[in-house]
């Protein structure tokens, strides 16, 4: 989004915090793509869409209904990508207590999980170099204090 004059003149203000989400959001979507190469050169095949999906399950026990409540999407969407990703290998869906299937990773989902991690600590060792570990911290701290601001 622009911050200059739009065709009818009419004066977008500069505001630092739409830098800031607009440049995190770039910023997860270019992680999540060196991921999945990365990932791909591996042998895994994944998307960035299914990625980021698997990376908000709890390493534990998952249910369809908690993972669309917290993700923001329909249970039927949240069951389509858990049926996808079994389909793929990397969850699996077991007899619950009551209705409910109980979703898992497999074993290929796991591993597939800690291949990630192990990129991104890698990357956190380049940032550590390049920007020196305190000024990381500092901005991760500053963005949980603006989510904190924005949670109110």
């Amino acid at each position: 989004m622009s911050t200059k004059f739009t065709t009818h003149n009419t004066a977008m203000i500069d505001s630092q915090t739409l830098k800031l989400v607009l440049g995190a959001a770039e910023l997860h979507e270019l992680t999540s793509k060196y991921l999945c190469s990365k990932l791909m050169d591996k042998g895994f095949v994944i998307t960035p869409k299914s990625l980021n999906f698997l990376s908000t399950l709890e390493c534990g026990v998952n249910y369809a209904s908690e993972i669309a409540r917290n993700i923001g999407v329909s249970r039927q969407m949240a069951a389509k990508t858990v049926k996808e990703l079994c389909s793929k290998g990397y969850l699996e869906q077991v007899e619950g207590m009551g209705k409910q299937k109980q979703i898992l990773f497999t074993k290929k989902g796991e591993v597939l999980m800690s291949e990630s991690r192990h990129l991104l600590a890698n990357i956190d060792k380049v940032l550590a170099k390049q920007l020196k570990s305190k000024s990381l911290d500092i901005t991760l701290n500053t963005m949980k204090t603006i989510k904190e601001i924005l949670s109110t």
